[in-house]
C-alpha cells in the first residue's frame, strides 16, 4: 500500500477565522485514508497570487475559492486549471461569474419556484460611452417608474440585479421613495422586487456539497445576532422543502457552496426564495457565532470527500433534466421539487458522501468539538473580531462570540455528535 498525499488549496481573500479553524482540525485528523490500494493524507495550502504560465501544472487536487467572484487573477487561473490539469474547484468559476441575481430569478421562475414578482428596470445613469446618446435616442423606451410600483404593490425592495452582502438594498413603501432610492441608484441596473408582506419566519438554508443548516434569520438586528441561536423552528416537512430548494438551486448552476434565503408569508405559509445567488456565502464566525463549527466541519467533510476520491469536476452544466420535470403539466410543483433535489443528490453522490463520511471521519465531530475548546480556537475568534472591532470592543466581541461556541459545544454534547443535515 502506497502513502500518498492529495493536496488541498485555499484561495482567500479577507478570511481569517474559518481557514485557521479548518487547518488546525485537519492537522488533529491525521488522516491516513485507504482508498484504491493507497493510504492517503490530506495537506492543505494557501493558494497565492502571482504570475503564471499557462502551461505550468497545477499542484492541487481540489480548491476551495473564495476569490474568484471578484479577484480576476485568482479568476482566470482557476478556470486554466479546470481545463488544462482536471481541478475540482469549489465553486464553479464560470457560474460564480456569470450567474447574478437575474440570472438565477428567471431560471428558478422557470422551474416553477415561488419567485416574488420581480421587474428589472434600466440604469438611472450611464457611462459616457461614445455610442450612448445614439443608442438611447433611437432605443430606449420612457417609462414610467409610479406604474411599476404600482402594478407591483408597496411594498417593495430595490436591490442591484447582480448584488449581494445587502448592499445597494433598500426597502420602499410608496412612491416618493421609490422614486428617492431610483435617483440614488446611480449606474447600477436595479431590480424591483414586491415583498413577501407580511412574513412570519425568515430562514437561510447553507449548503455545502449535499449538506445542509438551516438557520432562522433577523434582518432588522445588528450583524452579530442576525443568525439567531432559536431552535425548533420550522417543521420536518418545511426542513425538507428548504434543503429541496436550496440543493436544486446549486445543483443547477453547479455550486458546491451556497445559501437560501426564504420567507413564509404569514397567513399563506408558502415559502418564497428571496436570495439565493450566494455562491460566496458568510463564513465569518463574527455573523455565524454558534453555527460556526458547522461550517468549518461541513468545509472539512465536502472538500477532503472531493480530494480524497478524486471526484471529477463538472464542466458542463447540464440543465435539461431540470427543464424536462418542469415541463410535466401532471405534477405538483412539490412532487417536481422531490425530483430535483433527487437528481441534485446524484450529482452530490449524496449516499456515497454519506458512506465516506460513515467509515472514514467518523472522528471529526470528536476532534473538532474538542478543538473548539481550545485556546487556538479561541485565537482564531480574536483574530477575526481585531480585524473587523474597535479595540475597545475587541474583547466583549470575542467573549460574546467564544461563549455562543461553548453553547453549541455543549448543545453538541448532550445530543452525542452533529449530522450532515441540521
Amino acid at each position: 500500500m502506497a502513502t500518498v498525499t492529495r493536496k488541498i488549496g485555499l484561495s482567500l481573500g479577507a478570511d481569517i477565522c474559518w481557514p485557521l479553524c479548518y487547518e488546525g482540525i485537519m492537522r488533529r485528523l491525521e488522516l491516513a485514508i485507504p482508498w484504491n490500494g493507497d493510504s492517503v493524507g490530506v495537506d492543505v495550502e494557501r493558494v497565492t497570487i502571482e504570475p503564471f504560465d499557462l502551461r505550468q501544472p497545477c499542484r492541487y487536487d481540489m480548491v476551495l475559492d473564495r476569490l474568484t467572484h471578484w479577484y480576476h487573477t485568482s479568476r482566470e487561473w482557476i478556470k486554466k486549471s479546470i481545463l488544462m490539469d482536471d481541478l475540482y474547484v469549489l465553486n464553479n468559476p464560470w457560474a460564480v461569474q456569470s450567474m447574478e441575481k437575474q440570472t438565477t430569478y428567471c431560471a428558478m421562475i422557470a422551474l416553477g419556484m415561488p419567485i416574488p414578482e420581480t421587474w428589472l428596470v434600466p440604469p438611472k445613469s450611464y457611462e459616457p460611452l461614445p455610442d450612448l446618446q445614439p443608442t438611447l435616442k433611437a432605443y430606449a423606451k420612457l417609462f414610467d417608474l409610479s406604474d411599476i410600483g404600482k402594478k407591483l404593490g408597496y411594498p417593495i425592495f430595490m436591490k442591484p440585479y447582480d448584488g449581494g452582502g445587502w448592499k445597494g438594498v433598500s426597502r420602499i413603501d410608496d412612491e416618493p421613495r421609490l422614486r428617492k432610492s431610483y435617483e440614488e441608484s446611480g449606474k447600477n441596473v436595479m431590480h424591483l422586487q414586491k415583498a413577501v408582506h407580511p412574513f412570519d419566519n425568515f430562514v437561510r438554508c447553507i449548503a455545502f456539497g449535499p449538506q445542509t443548516y438551516l438557520v432562522k434569520y433577523n434582518p432588522d438586528v445588528p450583524l452579530h445576532d442576525r443568525y439567531t441561536m432559536e431552535r425548533d423552528f420550522v417543521s420536518a416537512d418545511e426542513s425538507r422543502l428548504l434543503r429541496d430548494t436550496t440543493l436544486t438551486i446549486n445543483s443547477f448552476f453547479g455550486w458546491d457552496f451556497n445559501s437560501c434565503e426564504s420567507l413564509r408569508k404569514t397567513g399563506e405559509g408558502t415559502w418564497y426564495p428571496i436570495d439565493f445567488a450566494n455562491p460566496c456565502p458568510d463564513s465569518q464566525v463574527t455573523s455565524l457565532h454558534m453555527h460556526f463549527p458547522w461550517l468549518v466541519k461541513a468545509k472539512l467533510r465536502w472538500s477532503i470527500y472531493c480530494a480524497v476520491t478524486k471526484r471529477k469536476f463538472r464542466k458542463n452544466l447540464d440543465w435539461e433534466p431540470f427543464y424536462a420535470i418542469a415541463a410535466d403539466k401532471d405534477r405538483s410543483y412539490r412532487d417536481k421539487l422531490t425530483a430535483y433535489a433527487q437528481i441534485a443528490n446524484e450529482r452530490y453522490e449524496s449516499d456515497r458522501f454519506e458512506e465516506f463520511c460513515h467509515k472514514h471521519l467518523s472522528h471529526l465531530d470528536e476532534v473538532a468539538w474538542e478543538f473548539f475548546g481550545t485556546e487556538k480556537a479561541k485565537a482564531a475568534v480574536r483574530a477575526k473580531v481585531t480585524a473587523l472591532f474597535p479595540n475597545h470592543e475587541i474583547e466583549p466581541f470575542t467573549e460574546l462570540f467564544w461563549k455562543r461556541i461553548q453553547h453549541w459545544r455543549s448543545l453538541e454534547e448532550s445530543r452525542g455528535g452533529s449530522i450532515l443535515s441540521a
